[in-house]
């Protein structure tokens, strides 16, 4: 099978595809991408291209996502199939932008922990018993990386460019996945890929918010795998 390269969302890292590694890992290489080194969505996209096999699937999640369409866009012949999950293809708005001021100026403060609580975790979820432990992980994750990586990542959100143009022209197939309860990347924004998209099948993760790699973990690993491997 092609080597996988996976793009973690934001402040997030492998631990939020641990369930979909172990099973992939069994058919096929499995690369983790690493985008906390920079504050542009092309120079992120530019590295993790530099650092993967010639060939490969891409899995991207969340701003992982919009990472991986830049990557369809500066070398589309590399990627042999594309899946898309909890993101979104469109620029950010005016209002997101201003958001994110606040937010950063509060985690250069010292303030990470308390960003990650308050603004960002309450989008995360859909109700379920799992929810604890799942919020755990994603503060353990963002800890893990510190306010650097947080600032630099928010910068790349808030300058990214329109990627719709890009999934108009991609000749590869592509899977768009999202929580069916997904508060931060809507279902509209799936459907809206998936009807500009040529190839495109869209999968919707009963029970699950922005993580459906954490909240249906089983559910989304079959998908992801059964797709891939067909």
């Amino acid at each position: 099978m092609t080597p996988v390269v996976m793009i973690p969302g934001m402040m997030c890292d492998e631990r939020i595809f641990a369930h979909q590694i172990e099973e992939l890992g069994t058919d096929t290489e499995v690369y983790i991408a690493d985008i906390s080194k920079y504050s542009s969505i092309q120079e992120l996209a530019s590295d993790v291209l530099e650092n993967s096999p010639p060939k490969f699937f891409l899995v991207g999640h969340s701003m992982g996502g919009i990472v991986a369409m830049e990557m369809c866009s500066q070398e589309p012949d590399r990627i042999e199939k594309l899946v898309i999950m909890d993101s979104n293809p469109k620029p950010e708005l005016e209002e997101t932008k201003l958001k994110r001021e606040p937010q950063i100026r509060n985690v250069i403060s010292g303030n990470l922990a308390q960003v990650m609580k308050e603004e960002m975790k309450p989008n995360y979820l859909a109700d379920s018993y799992k929810q604890k432990d799942i919020l755990n992980t994603c503060m353990e994750m963002a800890l893990t990386l510190g306010p650097e990586v947080f600032v630099r990542q928010s910068r790349a959100l808030q300058d990214r460019d329109d990627q719709q143009s890009t999934l108009k022209d991609l000749n590869i197939p592509v899977l768009i996945m999202c929580g069916a309860e997904d508060k931060l990347c809507s279902l509209e924004k799936h459907e809206l890929m998936h009807n500009i998209i040529n190839d495109s099948k869209l999968e919707v993760v009963m029970d699950a918010g922005h993580m459906p790699t954490l909240e249906q973990p089983q559910k989304t690993t079959e998908v992801i795998k059964s797709w891939l491997m067909n």
